[in-house]
């Protein structure tokens, strides 16, 4: 590792992503510098901020802070510099966001307008590569009770069966239920399917006393509600 302290040391200290933590904190680094620090090593080769550029261009440059995300595990070894441990940091990185950002949303802990719903599941689901169906469950005063993973589907379709959110339902005493899944498209226009799934749901638990309240599709930072748009009442 000789070679590695010689390296920073020899880098200006202005440019150090510790050294310049310190002094001013992390807001004032860059992204590839914030990614550095967690690294915290590149290679024979090339400093960590080097080492955190190319990981944050890989594939997409446009993508830049958003690789997080998007990049699998299998994608992040292919680039040199990048193994096992060091493709673990970063995954760990975008699911510790993630979840604080699902957490911020959660104190409220009550799902009175769609974009109540919106805001907790956006960064959760926007950057999902396959279709994810969540059902939000809801007590009378559309406070949160639990929320059960109907399905993961394809690229394109995802599959839900009423018996199975139903019986979930019924188990924790919900008697609101909003439907939550995303396009990995990024637009959130609904379906045909889409609405077809939500009405035959929707009808099925008016037999049981339990009502799907709203459907909610999650695009790219940006959403769309099945009741404010009308498609069901």
């Amino acid at each position: 590792m000789l070679w590695y302290f010689m390296k920073i040391k020899e880098t200006s200290a202005t440019l150090r992503p510790y050294e310049k933590c310190l002094k001013n904190g992390p807001e004032y680094l860059s992204d590839e510098e914030l990614l550095a620090v967690i690294i915290r090593c590149g290679t024979k080769d090339e400093d960590s901020v080097s080492l955190s550029k190319r990981i944050l261009s890989y594939g997409n440059p446009d993508n830049g802070i958003l690789n997080i995300m998007y990049l699998t595990m299998e994608d992040l070894v292919k680039i040199k510099g990048i193994g096992n441990v060091k493709a673990i940091q970063v995954k760990c990185i975008g699911e510790l966001s993630k979840r604080i950002a699902k957490s911020q949303r959660a104190v409220k802990n009550s799902f009175t307008t769609a974009k109540d719903v919106a805001d907790y599941y956006m960064e959760t689901m926007r950057h999902l590569k396959r279709e994810k169906l969540m059902a939000l469950m809801l007590d009378s005063a559309c406070n949160y009770v639990k929320e059960y993973e109907v399905s993961v589907g394809t690229v394109n379709s995802s599959l839900a069966s009423p018996r199975e959110i139903f019986i979930e339902a019924l188990h924790a005493d919900a008697v609101n239920i909003i439907l939550v899944h995303n396009h990995p498209s990024g637009n959130p226009a609904p379906s045909t399917e889409d609405i077809r799934m939500t009405s035959r749901l929707k009808q099925a638990g008016e037999i049981i006393g339990i009502c799907i309240i709203d459907h909610i599709i999650i695009g790219d930072n940006k959403f769309i509600s099945f009741r404010e748009n009308g498609i069901i009442k």
